[in-house]
C-alpha cells in the first residue's frame, strides 16, 4: 500500500523535472493571494455591472452560502482528491496524481511556496468551477464565485498561518487539528478552516489527542 511520506521539516522538494513544469508548481505566497483577489474583485465588479441579484441582502446572502459551500468543499477535495492514492494505493497515476497535487505538501510541510496553490493551476480550477456554476446557477456566478473564492482565501490565511506561526489562543484547536493530520493521522482531519465536516464524517481525530498540547504550537 502506498504510504504517505514522513515529514521533511524545514526543507523543499520536486515534482517535475523539467524546470519550465516545476515553475509552475510554486510560487511565494504573496502572488496568487494578489491573483484570486483581482480574480474576485474583477468577478463581482462583473456581477455589480450586470446586476444578477436585485438588493445588497440577497447578495450578501448568496455571498454567505457561498463561504458555507467552500468549507464543504474544502473538506471533500482534501480527503478524495488530495489523499486519492488512499483508496486506489496500488495505481500508479493515483499516486502519482495524489502526490502532485498535495503529498508533496506532507512531505515537506513548511515549504512556504507550496502552501497555497500556484496561479496557473489555480485559474485553471477556477476555470473549472466557474463553467460548472454557471451551469448550475447561470448569471449568479458571479457572486457565488467571488464567495467561494473567498473561502479559498480564509482557508489560506489559516492553513498558512498554522505552518508559520503559533496559533493564537481562540484558534489553537485549528492548529492543533491540522498537526494531528500532518503528524498522526494522514486519513483525518481534513478540514482546515473548519472542523465541522469531520464531525459530521467521522472523521475527527480519537478525541484523546484532540487536546494534546504535543505538536499544537509548532504548526504542522
Amino acid at each position: 500500500m502506498h504510504r504517505i511520506p514522513e515529514p521533511k521539516d524545514d526543507q523543499t522538494g520536486t515534482i517535475f523535472n523539467h524546470p519550465a513544469l516545476e515553475v509552475l508548481t510554486k510560487a511565494p505566497p504573496q502572488v496568487p493571494v494578489i491573483t484570486y483577489l483581482a480574480v474576485i474583485v474583477g468577478l463581482a465588479y462583473i456581477g455589480y455591472q450586470r446586476q444578477v441579484v436585485d438588493s445588497f441582502l440577497a447578495a450578501a446572502a448568496l455571498f454567505v452560502a457561498a463561504l458555507f459551500a467552500w468549507t464543504f468543499f474544502e473538506y471533500v477535495f482534501h480527503r478524495y482528491i488530495n489523499h486519492l492514492d488512499h483508496y486506489f494505493p496500488d495505481s500508479k497515476l493515483a499516486c502519482r496524481i495524489a502526490y502532485t497535487l498535495h503529498g508533496i505538501h506532507h512531505e515537506f510541510p513548511r515549504d512556504r511556496d507550496r502552501l497555497i496553490m500556484p496561479p496557473v493551476p489555480g485559474l485553471l480550477i477556477i476555470s473549472i468551477l466557474f463553467g460548472l456554476f454557471w451551469l448550475i446557477m447561470g448569471s449568479y456566478v458571479f457572486v457565488f464565485l467571488p464567495g467561494f473564492l473567498t473561502g479559498y482565501l480564509l482557508y489560506v490565511l489559516v492553513h498558512y498561518s498554522t505552518h508559520k506561526f503559533k496559533p493564537p489562543k481562540r484558534l489553537k484547536f485549528l492548529w492543533r487539528h491540522h498537526a494531528l493530520h500532518h503528524y498522526k493521522y494522514p486519513h483525518r482531519a481534513f478540514g482546515v478552516s473548519t472542523t465541522l465536516w469531520d464531525h459530521v464524517f467521522g472523521t475527527m481525530p480519537p478525541k484523546q489527542h484532540r487536546n494534546s498540547e504535543h505538536h499544537a504550537g509548532q504548526g504542522a
